[in-house]
């Protein structure tokens, strides 16, 4: 098997259709529709091209981090 360009859309056996998100001569991860992120050894991986276009993923949901304020309290002079 041949290292797979990244964003090819595939078609494996046991896991459906998934996209190339990396692959180099030893390892290749595939993102699943239905199963997620998997990891192969590129030299035993037996997959094909899927028809078709992915199907859209949702962006990332990073969170910003969230602003503790500290109250500050005005205290009058005496």
């Amino acid at each position: 098997m041949k290292i797979l360009a990244e964003g090819l859309y595939i078609k494996h056996f046991q896991y459906g259709c998934g996209v190339v998100t990396e692959s180099n001569e030893e390892r290749t991860s595939i993102d699943f529709d239905q199963h997620g992120l998997k990891k192969f050894v590129t030299s035993m991986m037996v997959v094909e091209l899927a028809e078709g276009t992915p199907p859209k993923r949702p962006g990332s949901k990073r969170r910003k981090k969230a602003v503790v304020a500290t109250p500050v309290v005005a205290r009058a002079a005496k």
